[in-house]
């Protein structure tokens, strides 16, 4: 019989580039001689520095359709995420609805970015439409939710990436969870890749980095650049993909699966980023602040804990094109000082949290060795 590992690393599933993708970076780099559990993992579709960690998958992960769309699997994703055992001393899930679910002989830590939102936010998850995906939902909806609530409870820790995911938190499971903010990992001075911007008039563009799903509201962004006719880029794959595509007016530019550098690129060059979506914790703003570039978001959620008002960003207060549009006008009226806003972006860095994860662990570790 083996012994188990001292530390091993959860994630729900590696399929995306997204700001919960770059938390399970900053967590491989915290701890990087810890494996990776996850249900899913698509190398091509997701960060190419998980190409130097160790992921270890779920018996998912045999089904290439489903590593193509993680949202197929969601009918199956308790029966895999109950299914994969971790044999840790300690395991640290970054979680949003299904690596707190993973089984861990040891200890566990939770690092929240929501609980599930197609469980507790089903309507904002959704959107309008999707009239099958949300009666599957509905059906599936109580005994997932119990068995969300029984896998919150196997944690003997939980953080919560925001204030308002810590309420969340208490209100879901009553948990009192401690808010550690995510980290960013933007390195400001590695190598930059032009993105050709070709046909937009100028460089003195506006950057919206999203996934793209109806609660992001990217559509009321582009109507509010549609109003104001100035130059938009939207960075972001997802299931409003085409729908956002078609109806997009010729000043906005969508891309998708861009490098780092030419995100560095983007962020360096941006008059401002912008969101309007409810955010659990909202990272980009802090990337683009890596740069000096300032942000204009909706006021909730995350924000307010990212976004000091008039200093590093503005807020609109509804994700409406017409509040997008004025905020927009505002903050180009304004003056930023670049220097400002690169200190306050230090304040999110991975030294910080790792640093918190390392002294949870070993204050466990103490805790167990101790003894009865």
């Amino acid at each position: 019989m083996t012994s188990p590992i001292p530390l091993a690393l959860a994630h729900d599933y590696v399929t995306q580039r997204g700001g919960a993708e770059k938390v399970a970076l900053a967590l491989h780099n915290a701890f990087p001689d810890a494996p990776l559990y996850t249900t899913l993992y698509e190398p091509d579709s997701s960060y190419p520095e998980f190409a130097s960690v160790d992921v270890r998958t779920s018996w998912l992960n045999t089904l290439s359709f489903l590593r193509r769309d993680h949202r197929l699997a969601l009918p199956l994703l308790p029966f895999a995420s109950h299914g994969l055992r971790i044999d840790a001393t300690c395991t640290i899930a970054s979680s949003s609805g299904w690596a707190h679910g993973f089984r861990s002989s040891g200890a566990k830590i939770v690092y929240c970015h929501s609980p599930a939102r197609w469980l507790y936010q089903t309507e904002a998850y959704l959107g309008e439409g999707n009239s099958l995906r949300r009666l599957a939902l509905l059906i599936m909806r109580p005994w997932m939710r119990a068995w969300d609530r029984r896998a919150a409870k196997t944690a003997v820790k939980y953080f919560a990436n925001s204030t308002v995911v810590q309420q969340r938190i208490k209100d879901a499971y009553g948990i009192d969870a401690e808010v550690l903010f995510a980290p960013h990992s933007v390195d400001v001075d590695a190598p930059q890749d032009p993105v050709d911007l070709a046909g937009m008039a100028g460089e003195n563009f506006h950057l919206c980095v999203s996934r793209l799903l109806p609660y992001k509201n990217v559509d009321k962004v582009i109507e509010a650049f549609r109003e104001l006719g100035t130059p938009l880029v939207v960075v972001g794959a997802g299931p409003e993909e085409s729908r956002l595509a078609e109806t997009a007016p010729a000043n906005v530019r969508m891309l998708k699966n861009l490098s780092d550098a030419q995100m560095r690129w983007l962020y360096a060059r941006a008059s401002a980023v912008i969101s309007s979506s409810y955010e659990d914790f909202g990272l980009t703003p802090i990337e683009a602040a890596a740069f000096g570039t300032p942000a204009v978001v909706l006021r909730w959620g995350g924000f307010l804990d990212t976004i000091e008002e008039g200093k590093t960003g503005i807020y609109f207060d509804a994700p409406e094109a017409t509040a997008i549009a004025a905020a927009v006008h505002e903050q180009e009226q304004m003056s930023w000082d670049r220097e400002h806003i690169i200190s306050h972006a230090e304040k999110f860095s991975e030294a910080h949290f790792a640093k918190r994860l390392r002294d949870e662990v070993a204050r466990i570790s103490l805790s167990e060795s101790a003894p009865s």
